[in-house]
């Protein structure tokens, strides 16, 4: 589930791209297909039909697509649909108003249809990591060697923090490397690491696994140059591990019961 989460925003990020140049090029092209009827459709008309193209672009892209197609829409209303035409200037009054309008209403529309867009793609991510956990829960609940429960969240651990390698160390704690919180923080020694801005460390970054306060060992990760997991990725990265440590805990149990 996870994984098809991450194929999911790939995608997104993709056509993300070809929305920046949909928001250049669309606005040109709707214009070029409007101007044989320049004489005869009111200037407000053809901004009415440009901001549809702003929206359309914005839907299927991202703020900064929008906000292009927004004002090249502006741009292009000006350049062939206002006196002086086939010029980047504006002599009539109502003219100046119907731009300024187009590229105003034009940003403001972008804005939402984005924020719309990126409450989609957290819903989908939140879907891809709820059914990481439960799947990784219902595991540790099962008969199954808790070596695989390990392997699993390794997986997704790579998955989730966009790792380049992540292993699992059993028993004592052994130097000093940057730590995953419970919290999602990431701190080295005593100072805490801001991952929002530089990122996670290059070092290796330890996260432990701990089943009813015993501690059982920890998942040693290597990010990826540039890996930024966000805070919610972080938090999903420790209850994999806590649910590691409890499968962890729950063999350690039976074993002494032995």
């Amino acid at each position: 589930m996870i994984h098809r989460g991450h194929i999911l925003v790939a995608r997104q990020l993709s056509r993300d791209r070809a929305a920046v140049l949909a928001g250049l090029l669309a606005p040109l092209i709707v214009s070029a297909i409007l101007l044989p009827w320049r004489a005869s459709w009111s200037n407000t008309n053809v901004a009415l039909l440009l901001v549809v193209v702003v929206v359309a672009v914005a839907a299927i892209g991202n703020r900064f697509a929008g906000a292009l197609a927004a004002v090249s829409a502006a741009a292009w209303f000006d350049f062939f649909f206002t006196r002086p035409y086939e010029r980047f200037t504006i002599h009539g009054s109502t003219d100046i108003t119907t731009a300024i309008l187009l590229l105003a209403v034009g940003l403001a529309v972008s804005q939402l249809a984005a924020r719309a867009r990126r409450l989609r793609v957290i819903t989908i991510t939140d879907a891809g990591y709820l059914g990481g956990i439960q799947e990784v829960a219902s595991m540790a609940k099962s008969p199954v060697a808790v070596e695989t429960v390990v392997d699993s969240v390794r997986e997704q651990l790579i998955r989730v923090l966009d790792l380049e390698n992540c292993r699992f160390e059993y028993g004592s704690l052994l130097g000093h490397p940057p730590r995953l919180e419970p919290d999602g923080t990431v701190v080295i020694g005593h100072t805490r690491w801001d991952v929002e801005q530089f990122g996670l460390p290059a070092a290796e970054i330890e996260l432990r696994a701990v089943g009813n306060g015993q501690y059982h060992g920890r998942f040693m990760m290597r990010a990826r140059p540039g890996a930024k997991p966000s805070l919610q990725a972080r938090l999903v990265a420790v209850t994999l591990a806590d649910q590691t440590g409890r499968a962890l805990d729950s063999t350690s149990s039976q074993v002494a019961d032995a």
